[in-house]
Order: structure tokens, then sequence, then C-alpha cells
């Protein structure tokens, strides 16, 4: 697995195992923990006036699952839904891309060897072969990837009513508060470019995409930036072998297009470096490229990491919510005031404060978008919960029944249902023995 990661994306072993092979792990080990508990029934709770009745919620198999996965994250992305497909009972067609091929045979190769291939099946192929795939009629569709190709997906799939997990990304801003301690300071620039490009090189859904900060904080974020590029990766990035290089040259010619329009290309102002036989790209901050660019309206994926200033942090949430809805918003500040507004004024799949991307490894936590971030989620118990169909089950004895639930109909009737679906059990009482009038109409 690590070889196949660094050959389709030149991943460090380390890094491989920190996003993917460990993760998958623990993944594994918490679902064949849990799994006892989520296979059980859950019993549902009912009033009072439901005598000898009771009720619970069993979870079953919704049958053939498709998961369509991407190439940056080949094994996780892969896996990890597939773990909670299982885990509830399906039968599943895996979909790896084919932008990582290696990761895609390995994959072909490996699984048939350890998982029932009754079970599970890996299809292989380009984009034709997605798109017969998704024209046939499944039990549940996951998929990951592109918004583009996201809406395709769910067109196909409604023509056959199938329910569709969408796992999209977006432009994940970071808010990066004017913090007054040094140490905060140094671990949220840490944080920061961490998640920007010691995660496949900034090609993930939930890496930053873009940094907010006060005009007057600038200057300082951009010094200590460039102090902590070269402590986590050197001299020279691409000799410390601790960065992932671009995937294919497709993208790194849409990264390339980006940086080329003069406006952006005037706002550089650490790195920019390319070379393109060995699809890398340095790390690069530019300083307020222009909102209108396509390097601002589009999600980057790649290690290159705008600031934009504002004159207020407050500004941020405005800024924030004049956007699509983003897969994650990270907010690094002591604020309070600031924290609780970034949770109930904006819409996001997540909200993590003072890191980022960790949300992903929480397994008691649901991974996933809203709007054009994506929907539905996934992870620990909501893989299964996704892959499940939850149906309810109620058991009625003959004994007793409300003879008032059947016609014909009258005032005293009317009555009992207005007492009972208030659970007022003496208002029942006092009109089945008369004591309380019925209301007209």
């Amino acid at each position: 697995m690590n070889a196949a990661l660094e050959c389709d994306l030149g991943k460090h072993p380390v890094e491989s195992y920190r996003d993917e092979i460990g993760s998958l792990i623990k993944s594994v080990n918490y679902a064949l923990g849990c799994l006892k508990g989520w296979m059980s029934a859950e019993k549902a709770r009912l009033p009072l006036a439901a005598a000898l009745t009771t009720a619970e919620i069993i979870p079953e198999p919704l049958g053939l699952v498709l998961i369509i996965s991407s190439w940056n994250f080949p094994f996780g992305l892969s896996l990890e839904p597939l773990i909670g497909a299982l885990a509830a009972g399906n039968v599943v067609v895996l979909k790896p891309s084919e932008v990582a091929p290696r990761c895609s045979s390995l994959l072909a190769d490996v699984l048939p060897a350890y998982l029932d291939p009754k079970a599970v099946k890996v299809v292989e192929g380009g984009p034709a072969v997605s798109e017969q795939l998704i024209q046939q009629k499944w039990d549940k569709i996951l998929f990951t990837g592109s918004a583009r190709v996201g809406r395709m997906v769910m067109a196909a799939a409604a023509n056959h009513l199938t329910p569709v997990t969408l796992e999209l990304g977006g432009k994940c801003p970071a808010v990066l508060d004017s913090l007054s301690n040094s140490w905060a300071r140094k671990v949220a620039v840490q944080r920061i470019l961490g998640s920007k490009f010691s995660a496949c090189a900034g090609q993930a859904c939930i890496a930053i995409d873009y940094v907010l900060v006060e005009t007057k904080f600038s200057s300082t974020l951009l010094e200590l930036m460039k102090v902590w590029i070269g402590k986590m990766l050197g001299e020279n990035p691409r000799e410390s072998h601790s960065m992932a290089r671009i995937v294919n040259k497709n993208h790194f010619s849409r990264l390339k297009t980006l940086l080329e329009d003069p406006n952006v290309k005037a706002s550089i102002v650490y790195g920019g470096s390319m070379d393109e036989n060995s699809l890398f790209i340095e790390p690069t901050i530019l300083l307020d490229p222009p909102l209108e660019s396509d390097l601002m309206q589009d999600e980057i994926f790649g290690p290159l990491l705008p600031i934009i200033t504002l004159k207020k942090i407050e500004d941020s949430i405005n800024f924030i919510n004049s956007r699509p809805k983003p897969l994650a918003i990270y907010a690094f500040t002591h604020n309070d005031s600031l924290r609780k507004r970034m949770v109930a004024e904006t819409s996001s799949g997540s909200v993590t404060f003072n890191d980022a991307m960790i949300q992903y490894m929480a397994d008691t936590l649901p991974f996933g978008g809203i709007g054009e971030s994506g929907m539905g989620n996934y992870h620990g118990k909501f893989s299964f919960d996704t892959f499940s169909h939850h149906k309810a089950v109620l058991r009625r004895s003959f004994l007793v029944d409300f003879w008032f639930r059947f016609p014909p109909w009258n005032d005293h009737k009317l009555q009992l249902f207005r007492s009972m679906y208030l659970f007022d059990y003496l208002g029942v009482l006092l009109t089945v023995l008369g004591l309380r009038k019925s209301k007209q109409g």
C-alpha cells in the first residue's frame, strides 16, 4: 500500500499511514468492537395509551451498494465506506479511481484474496465504466469526487429512485484570529500549514482552501508561515520527500493556469516554483488575490494558499456566507463570542476550532457536506446507518382496543381523540364517564 501511494501520489510512508492505512485499521477495529450494538434492535418508547403494545427499530441491509471513490486518498476513500457497507450487511461493488492506477490495481488484486468475492466486487476503469455503472439499478450509491460528476451520479440515480450519498468538497476556509499568545500563534500556523501542505499536497476535500485574517495581523502571519514551512519541509520541499506531488499533468496544468493569471501571479508572496517533470509544486502563499479570479472561485485542490485580509475578524462570517456552503470551517480563536457566532450563523459540513482536518479521524462524528459540498454522511456508526434501512416494527395485542377509533363518527368520539392526542388520560376517563361534555365540531 505504501509503494502504491508513493507511485501514484508521491506520499511519504508516514503520511500514508497517518492518513490512510492507520486510520483504516482504527476504523475497522472500532466497527468490530461496536458491531453487535449497531446490529441490535433499538426499543422504541410508546405512550401509555399504547397499552399492550411494543415497538422497536431494526436495522437491515439496503442490498446492493455502489461505492465510487476518489484518487487523492485511494485506500481511505474506498475502504472507509466499504467498512460501513459490509458492517450493515450489504454486498458492494467498488469502483476505485483510475487516476490512481497503482492503488486501483492493488485493490482489485488484493481484496478478492481476503474478502468473499460474492460480497465485494472491484470494478476498474475510467469515466466510461463509471457511466455504465451509475446507469444500473442500485439500492445505494456513495460517490466521492467533484460536484460536476456528483450531479451526473445523482441524475442517473434518480431514474431508479436510488438514494445517494455525495461527498464533494468545496472551498474550506480557515479563520485565524489575531491571537495574542505567541504559543497559540505558533501552534495555529503549524496546524494550518500541516492541513494545507502535508495532506496530499492540499489535494484533499477537507484541506484548508484559504485563510481569512485581519489586515493588521497579515504581515506577522506571513513571517510565521515562512519560518514554519522551512522547519517542516526544509529549504527544498521536494527533496524533503515530506510533501506529495500533484497527481498528474492535467491537474498540474490546472494549478499552473490558476497562477498564470497576471493579477493572481502578482499576489504571490512566497513560493510559486513548479517542476512539470516531477509534477511538484512548492508551497505557495498568496496575499489578497482577486476574489473574482478562478483561484478564489473554484476549489484549489493543491498547495496554493491564499490569505484574504479583513478589517475585522468578525467580517469572516459574512465572507463565508457569501459563498457556497463548505465541507468544513476551521476557526482559530480564543473569542467565545466569535465561536458561538461561527456555529450559529454559518452553515457547513463541520466546524473545527483551533485545528484542521482532525474531525475526519473521529469515528463518533459524522463526516459529510451540505449544499454543494455534498449530502449524507458516514464514518463509524454513521457509516452503518448510511447503508442500513431502519425498519419500524410494532407489535399489538388483540386484548385492548379503543372503540372510538372506528366509524360511525360523533362529537363524543371527537372529544376522546382531542384528549388522547394531548395524552390527557384524565380527560379521556371523564369523557368516557360522561363527566366532560363533548365540544361541537
